[in-house]
């Protein structure tokens, strides 16, 4: 499903979009560069998940 959006979204022509995912791309290799560092840690998907549905239900 998350390829499908992906597929979807990456259909529409949208200005500035290389740069959104220039931006993206960046944040995400320096996320992982703090993480290779220690800097910040990480949270089993499972804990993430049920975290973001108690605050869906409010």
């Amino acid at each position: 499903r998350a390829e499908l959006v992906e597929r979807i979204l990456a259909s529409f022509e949208l200005p500035g979009r290389n740069d959104i995912d220039a931006a993206w791309a960046r944040e995400v290799g320096d996320r992982i560069d703090a993480f290779e560092r220690g800097e910040i840690g990480s949270s089993a998907a499972s804990d993430v998940f049920r975290e973001i549905d108690r605050r869906a239900r409010g």
